[in-house]
């Protein structure tokens, strides 16, 4: 298995004094994942929980939607000249009768840790084709107030963020502000695809009563990948792009950007924040 962090030798410079001390760094390594032996998407990542970001990963894309989908996940030998294993291929075999994609590495289907596919044609996909329609959903509804915490509750939870200084998270809350799990990683999409993935793997999907926090932007690929696993609710604590505004609009995702204490932004959705206490406050003055 692949280490999480790293040690490198850095030059320090602090006030004039120059030093030299060892750093540790967050690793950031090639995964290539493959579908019933065959290659089918290459990503960036922080090696771990690399069995959760093939399964999340196939969720995000359509393929999968229940653990029973998912035959067997396994790591490939051979990977290098004296065939010993690197932990840098997976294989996943889906079930008999699940149908395969049509994906392929040949289509370039390569995300890096930083970015995925974007395009009108991908919005119209995700609307159309996921399995557990946001609308259809239990109602979950979310206060300010309760928003406002989440952020320090999943900073408090960045173990390997402290160490290093250098990774992506995202947590998973209830609706009650509870969280449910957190995954780092150096891709913000991979974080989310470990996080989908443990929740298919452990039969939880669709995750309809939660709230998906990132610590970083709110890209079309994020609102993308909690639409496919019925999450109705998407935090930001920086900005969304135009297109992940369209997708949440046209799904029913509640989209939050700009998260930082008691100030956010809400770009759709606006349905699911319960904001009585504040319109009877502000009726009062």
């Amino acid at each position: 298995m692949g280490r999480v962090t790293e040690r490198r030798r850095v030059l320090r410079i602090r006030d004039g004094a120059v030093s030299t001390r060892p750093d540790t760094l967050v690793a950031e390594e090639p995964l290539e994942i493959r579908l019933n032996g065959k290659p089918l998407a290459i990503t960036m990542r922080t090696p771990g929980d690399d069995f959760a970001l093939a399964a999340g990963f196939l969720v995000s894309e359509g393929v999968v939607g229940r653990a029973a989908d998912v035959a067997n996940i396994v790591y490939c030998a051979g990977a290098t000249e004296d065939g010993s294993n690197t932990y840098n291929v997976v294989d996943v075999q889906l079930a008999p009768g699940v149908p395969l994609p049509d994906i392929t590495l040949e289509r370039n289907v390569y995300t890096t840790s930083s970015c995925g596919l974007c395009g009108k044609a991908s919005l119209d996909a995700v609307r159309t084709t996921t399995r557990w329609p946001i609308a259809d959903t239990p109602p979950v509804r979310v206060t300010p107030e309760l928003l406002a915490v989440l952020p320090d509750r999943l900073r408090a939870a960045q173990r390997v963020f402290d160490r290093t200084g250098g990774l992506h998270a995202a947590g998973l809350f209830s609706p009650d502000g509870e969280l449910l799990d957190l995954r780092e990683d150096v891709g913000r999409h991979n974080a989310v695809d470990k996080l989908i993935g443990r929740g298919l793997q452990s039969g939880q999907l669709p995750l309809s009563r939660s709230i998906l926090l990132v610590s970083g932007r709110a890209s079309f690929e994020l609102a993308q990948k909690a639409v496919m696993a019925g999450i109705p609710v998407l935090a930001a604590v920086s900005a969304p792009s135009s297109l992940a505004v369209d997708l949440a609009a046209e799904t029913g995702l509640t989209l939050v950007g700009f998260l930082r204490g008691g100030s956010m932004n809400v770009y759709a959705g606006e349905q699911r924040l319960d904001l009585r206490a504040r319109a009877t406050a502000g009726a009062g003055t």
